[in-house]
């Protein structure tokens, strides 16, 4: 039973391959004043194709991104949480002053550049190690173990500011990390050595 149908189906297949296959009849030749009249319609098609290219139309289809009337009673706190930062004013094309950059956000990519840079870091290469540490800080902003081992890496390379820049911010992220002793022994010795 399965055979025969199979067999029904290939000649079915078979048949609409060949119908599709058929070749069409040859076209007219067009006349000369035929060929002339559809270049010339090409030729106007292009120019008002060329004039639509050259206007914009991202006037017509601007979204709002204005906040509902009410957001200000549903959400008195906002304003406090965007205040120290400078956003742009879009009101006007020209304004780009408060254009922020962003950076992608990739943990997985961090963690395997604090891996890259922990290998670097056994081998004594510290530059590498640091490259590597600040990469990961790159694609995952406020990481703690990356802060602390840029630290630990900025201090093997003798810069002791940006030591303790990376020791501090590890403390204002992890204050009781469990690198947090050896970062305040870190900073400790940083002070004293100055």
């Amino acid at each position: 039973m399965g055979i025969r149908f199979l067999i029904i189906l290939l000649v079915l297949l078979t048949t609409f391959a060949l119908a599709q296959d058929s070749p069409k009849p040859p076209a007219s030749d067009p006349s000369a004043s035929d060929k002339a009249a559809s270049g010339k319609a090409a030729a106007d098609q292009a120019a008002v194709r060329s004039r639509e290219a050259e206007e914009s139309s991202s006037h017509d289809t601007r979204i709002d991104i204005s906040p509902p009337k009410d957001d200000a009673k549903n959400h008195p706190a906002s304003q406090d949480a965007i205040a120290g930062l400078d956003i742009p004013d879009f009101s006007d094309d020209t304004d780009t002053s408060g254009v922020q950059e962003f950076h992608p956000w990739n943990p997985m990519k961090a963690l395997k550049d604090i891996e890259v840079g922990d290998y670097y870091f056994k081998q004594k290469n510290y530059k590498a190690a640091l490259d590597r540490y600040k990469e990961a800080l790159y694609y995952k902003d406020g990481d703690a173990v990356a802060s602390f081992r840029v630290a630990k890496c900025q201090e093997k390379l003798g810069d002791k500011a940006e030591a303790k820049k990376f020791y501090e911010q590890y403390l204002k992220i992890l204050p009781e990390g469990p690198f947090a002793k050896d970062a305040h022994a870190s900073l400790d010795r940083l002070s004293a050595g100055k």
